[in-house]
């Protein structure tokens, strides 16, 4: 199995110390960043398995580093921690393209149930022959495409850039078309968790995945809102799924 390495950029001591001591009965090696340069600087240069980013730093900020990854890998995990309270910082911090985050103070148990959900979720994805078999096929409705093998989505054969969790998320809608979903039901199937009060980190992540994939994200046709509910995938003309 690869090594897990987690990096943690948190500038103050305690929590740093905290956390770190309860991430290490989980993975191979944890590597603290007390700044943003140095959070900066090993987020950019080495492997990780988990990059934890608290958002206000000394340098750069978490926002700043979470952009700095997405450039240059899609797929890294990014939790990030932040002692702003208001929805306007969450959802720019997921819009940057965090995977999800924490409000400080947090529990340090919730914070650890986090990253063993990721690490799940990254397990799942080494599949048997036969099921690699069944993921690689490539998923289309009307003119947009999912290759799972390569984690692609085109939408008019453009690429569009997608995040892990958004990835995951609307390659789980996919699969499932016509089946409606609550906020919990996602938050336990993609997220791998299921924490009342967090349904909001969903509907983020579905306005961001709307803004991408949608003609009219104000009038999304893929999408869909069922009222009361959740939500579901509604697959245009006909949905393909071929190898």
């Amino acid at each position: 199995m690869k090594k897990r390495r987690i990096l943690l950029v948190e500038d103050e001591q305690d929590i740093a110390d905290l956390v770190s001591l309860h991430l290490r009965d989980m993975c191979d090696e944890v590597v603290v960043a007390s700044d943003g340069f140095g959070g900066m600087r090993l987020a950019t240069t080495e492997s990780w398995s988990l990059v934890i980013l608290d958002l206000c730093l000394p340098g750069p900020d978490g926002l700043e580093i979470c952009r700095a990854i997405r450039r240059n890998s899609a797929y890294l995990p990014i939790l990030m921690l932040t002692s702003k309270s208001s929805e306007l910082d969450r959802v720019l911090g997921l819009e940057t393209g965090a995977d999800d985050y924490l409000t400080k103070p947090f529990s340090v148990l919730e914070l650890v149930a986090r990253v063993r959900a990721i690490f799940r979720r990254i397990e799942n994805l080494q599949f048997s022959p036969e099921q690699a078999h069944d993921a690689s096929q490539l998923v289309t409705s009307g003119n947009l495409s999912i290759d799972p093998s390569r984690r692609e989505v085109r939408l008019d054969d453009q690429l569009i850039d997608l995040t892990a969790r958004e990835f995951d998320l609307l390659s789980y809608f996919a699969r499932n078309p016509g089946r409606v979903f609550r906020r919990a039901d996602l938050l336990d199937e993609v997220w791998g968790y299921g924490h009342e009060g967090y349904e909001h980190t969903v509907n983020s992540h579905i306005n961001r995945l709307r803004a991408k994939i949608e003609h009219n994200p104000s009038k999304p046709e893929m999408i869909v809102t069922v009222w009361g509910v959740g939500y579901k995938f509604a697959a245009q003309n006909s949905l393909n799924v071929a190898v």
